[in-house]
Order: C-alpha cells, then structure tokens, then sequence
C-alpha cells in the first residue's frame, strides 16, 4: 500500500466496501422489505437491544426525536416492531422486533456471522492481532464522533 495515503478517504472507502460486500456475501436481510436506511438501521438496533426505548434509540443512531418517532410509528404499522408503554414510566416508549422482523434478524445475523468467521479464520495471526488493533481504535472513533453530537 501506498506510504503516503489519505486517512479519510481510505477509511470511508474501505468500511463503505466492506459493508457492501458482508451485505452481499451474506444476504441484505431487511432489503427485501423496501426499508429505508434509517428504518432498517433501526430495526438492527432493536433486535440487538430489545426493549430499549424510543429515545435511546434516537441518541444511539443519531436521530432527531421526532424522526425517530416517526420511523418507530411507520415500522409499527408494517408490522415490522412492537411499541409498549414502559412498565415504571409510562410515557416512555419501549421497542422489540415483531415476530417476522425477529426471524429475519436471527437468520442474517447468523449468516454474516459465519461469513465472517470464515473469513477471520483464513488471515494469519499477524492479521488478526492488527484487525484487533484496528477495531480498537475504531471502536474510540466511533465514542468521539458520538460525544461529539452531545
């Protein structure tokens, strides 16, 4: 690789190709469904959190209230997730995937997961230690952007 990259482009490139191409080694999961980007990333989040609330779910994707509101709302009526009241506060929103969305989750979560595994299991060691590396620094990246927005 070139010594005199640029960081930025690199980085965008390279996690933007890497998505794209897990999609399609391993399937596109909510595509099928016509969601929008936000709506599925959502979608996502819930099943990898179940019951978190609607507003949790705004700060953690980056979302206005009100936007998330709106995408809770949509997916709802689609059938897609389950809205209920908090058991403590009940004006607080708690979501988790209805039973479709859940399966749908399940089986590409379990695809990508072996995708990736299958993967990892052909670098060396050498590979695997920079990959660990590399996730950590991208993992304070990610913390940053995210105290960023606060």
């Amino acid at each position: 690789m070139d010594t005199l990259i640029d960081p930025v482009t690199e980085l965008s490139r390279v996690v933007g190709r890497f998505r794209r191409e897990l999609r399609r080694s391993a399937g596109r999961g909510f595509d099928s469904a016509r969601l929008t980007e936000s709506q599925s990333e959502l979608l996502w989040l819930v099943g990898r959190q179940p019951g978190i609330s609607v507003s949790a779910a705004a700060a953690e994707l980056g979302l206005m209230a009100n936007t998330a509101s709106t995408l809770v709302s949509k997916l709802v009526a689609r059938g897609l997730l389950v809205r209920t009241a908090g058991e403590t506060d009940r004006r607080v929103g708690r979501l988790r995937l209805a039973g479709a969305a859940q399966q749908v989750v399940d089986s590409s979560r379990a695809a990508r997961r072996a995708v990736l595994a299958e993967v990892i299991n052909e670098l060396d060691s050498d590979q695997i230690d920079s990959l660990a590396r590399g996730l950590a620094v991208l993992d304070t990246m990610t913390r940053r952007l995210q105290e960023r927005r606060q």
